[in-house]
């Protein structure tokens, strides 16, 4: 399986590095492209939140009454990874979730939180995306982004999820958000980024250090020996990266009009 693990990882290299040395980063020059950049990525920080729970709900029993379900250790591989996104410690040591630390983040540089919210808001009364969507005026290029993630969770094909969260989220963020942490650090004031810096650093203690190595464990236990899976899961991988670029490339887009 340490085989599969790492020709994927040859496979997938060049669009890895086209994301973390993406021209976006070295755009975001002051305040203004800041909060623009965070107000697209910050519906990707609750689509991997969304993407996270769809394999928590398929890896374990979260309804009553209870049953075993699946393999214990893929059990704790999830439950371990959902732990640390969904109620880590802030720099004043309150538990919140990684999206509610962002938004927080937000807030304090100045960055508009009003769409996030609102499409919240109206995906929950209405439980449907394209209404969200065009309610909110989402960007084009987030719909693809998240639409693309929820073909995967609908699929309710636990290889396809992990592989995807693996590779296209946890495995990847630690090096694309060092990126801006080192542009960034000195460009803006201290009292404008703080939460937000703590928010990166916090991804690539814990994400680089820790929850990749858990995800590419469980891709590797639920992809197993069918070689079919490790196939399906390669491609759903690289599905999930060039949508990542066309994102970053909206985002691109928008900082240089």
């Amino acid at each position: 399986m340490k085989e599969r693990i790492d020709q994927i990882k040859k496979n997938i290299e060049p669009l890895r590095q086209e994301i973390i040395n993406h021209r976006v980063y070295a755009a975001i020059h002051n305040l203004h492209h800041l909060h623009t950049f965070m107000q697209y990525h910050v519906f990707a920080v609750w689509d991997f939140m969304s993407l996270l729970k769809s394999l928590q709900n398929n890896l374990t029993c979260t309804s009553t009454p209870w049953f075993p379900r699946g393999s214990a250790e893929t059990r704790y591989l999830i439950n371990e990874i959902v732990t640390g996104e969904e109620s880590d410690l802030d720099q004043f040591g309150n538990r919140k979730s990684h999206f509610e630390l962002y938004l927080e983040a937000m807030s304090q540089c100045g960055a508009s939180t009003l769409q996030i919210e609102d499409f919240i808001t109206t995906l929950k009364e209405t439980n449907s995306f394209s209404t969200a969507f065009t309610t909110t005026e989402v960007h084009e290029k987030v719909r693809d982004f998240i639409n693309f993630t929820f073909k995967i969770v609908k699929s309710s094909q636990v290889h396809l999820q992990s592989a995807v969260f693996t590779f296209g989220r946890e495995d990847l963020i630690p090096q694309m958000f060092l990126s801006i942490v080192n542009d960034l650090h000195t460009q803006i004031p201290e009292n404008k980024l703080s939460i937000f810096k703590y928010y990166l650093e916090r991804h690539i203690q814990i994400d680089g250090e820790h929850h990749s190595k858990l995800a590419l464990e469980m891709t590797a236990r639920l992809c197993g020996s069918n070689e079919l899976f490790w196939q399906e899961a390669e491609q759903a991988i690289i599905e999930s990266l060039q949508h990542r670029i066309e994102l970053w490339d909206g985002v691109y887009r928008q900082l240089s009009s």
